[in-house]
């Protein structure tokens, strides 16, 4: 019995040895370098959809008179929310709106260091509901203010037919598949 052990031991180191040696070959002849791919995270605003009807994103990215706007929703790094199912109402200044800011603003507010406060004057711009142009209407006869994203409120009014939020009238009207796109001539600062 004793022996059987000993010639037991001696085939399993015999095969170990063998084995470590015939791996230690194969890693000296080749060497095997392992490719990891980078995923870079990718959110609603990411996905191509060439069928529905644009989002307010899209739709801004469509229209060269909202270049600073596009712009200013990427360095803030909003555009998964400006894309959201919705409904969303959005105020949208035109270029020319951040042309009437006092000089540097944009670019300041640009800044990677600025990001969140870009952000909130964003969403300054965002209310998180459905207010086409008749419903505005209605607000501003019942005197009532919208609830912004940034946790503000702007006041509608109807001025000889004309509606305007907190003083900026809205020039234009643009349904989108994630709710509406007012467009106005100014940047509403909180």
């Amino acid at each position: 019995m004793k022996i059987f052990k000993i010639v037991y031991l001696v085939a399993l180191l015999l095969f170990f040895s063998c084995k470590k040696e015939n791996s230690s070959t194969n890693n000296t002849n080749t060497i095997s370098v392992e490719k990891k791919e980078v995923i870079k995270p990718q959110g609603q605003a990411s996905v191509k959809d060439e069928v529905s009807d644009p989002n307010a994103l899209q739709k801004a990215k469509s229209i060269a008179d909202f270049t600073t706007l596009v712009t200013a929703i990427e360095a803030a790094g909003v555009q998964d929310a400006v894309v959201n199912a919705g409904p969303l109402t959005i105020f949208a200044p035109l270029n020319t709106a951040f042309e009437k800011l006092p000089a540097n603003t944009v670019e300041d507010l640009l800044k990677p260091e600025n990001k969140s406060k870009l952000a909130f004057v964003l969403k300054n711009h965002v209310a998180p509901a459905n207010f086409p142009l008749e419903q505005l209407k209605k607000e501003a006869k019942k005197g009532r203010k919208l609830y912004m994203a940034s946790g503000n409120y702007m006041l509608i009014e109807n001025k000889e037919g004309k509606i305007y939020v907190n003083g900026v009238e809205i020039i234009q009207t643009v349904k989108v598949s994630n709710g509406w796109v007012h467009v106005i001539d100014q940047v509403l600062v909180p």
